[in-house]
Order: structure tokens, then sequence, then C-alpha cells
């Protein structure tokens, strides 16, 4: 059975920065995709930043430059390195696993496994 369980979320002020993780089990994440999506009240689910197969990795216009999304196939893995954090960066963050469309349909939404999410909050 496949699981993915984040951690890291929390309160920040703005500028502040986080590291989130997702743990996985059941499935070896070397040579598959990863992403991290985030869902506030009154937004629908979207892709903050994924990492193909291949090695791209593609980010939301709105955190490139502030987010980095890795992946540590040793520990199975992957975490998405916040700075600069946002009030609107504010959200459920959830991560994914596993896609096997293409990269416009897995940013999406089309990954296989996700976790339950993990929230961070940006206020001073």
């Amino acid at each position: 059975r496949v699981q993915l369980a984040e951690s890291g979320g929390g309160s920040v002020q703005p500028g502040g920065a986080l590291r989130l993780s997702c743990a996985v089990s059941g499935i070896d994440l070397n040579d598959i995709s990863v992403a991290w999506f985030r869902q506030s009240p009154g937004k629908g689910r979207e892709a903050v930043a994924g990492l193909n197969r291949d090695g791209t990795t593609t980010y939301a216009d709105s955190v490139k430059g502030r987010f980095t999304i890795s992946k540590d196939n040793a520990k199975n893995t992957q975490a998405l390195q916040m700075s600069g954090l946002k009030p609107e960066d504010a959200a459920v963050y959830i991560c994914a696993a596993v896609c096997q469309s293409t990269w416009r349909a897995c940013l999406a939404g089309n990954f296989n496994y996700w976790g339950q999410g993990t929230q961070v909050t940006v206020s001073s």
C-alpha cells in the first residue's frame, strides 16, 4: 500500500521560511514524478512545484525563485523548501507521487498517490 505523509507545516510571518517534507512508503521514489499542490478556502487545488522523472522541475509563476522542490531517493522522501513566504501562500500543502500522463496533465492533478496535507499559515 502506498502512503504519503507530509510534515513541516506551521505558522510563519511574512518573509519567513518553511521546509515541508513528504515521507513515502510502499513505492520507490527513484525514477518517478513527484509534486506539491496547495489548496486554500475558496480556491481549487493548484500545482506549486513538480519534479518530473527526467529531472525537470516546474514551478507555479507565483512561487518561482522562492520555492524549491527536491527528492531524496535514498530516504524515499520529497521536500519543498519555501522562502520569502507571503500571506497568499497560506494553504494546505499536499504532496503527490507517480503520474503516468503528460506532464501538463500531471500538473493538472493526475497523480496517482496523495498525502493528507499539512497546513501553512503566513501572517504577522
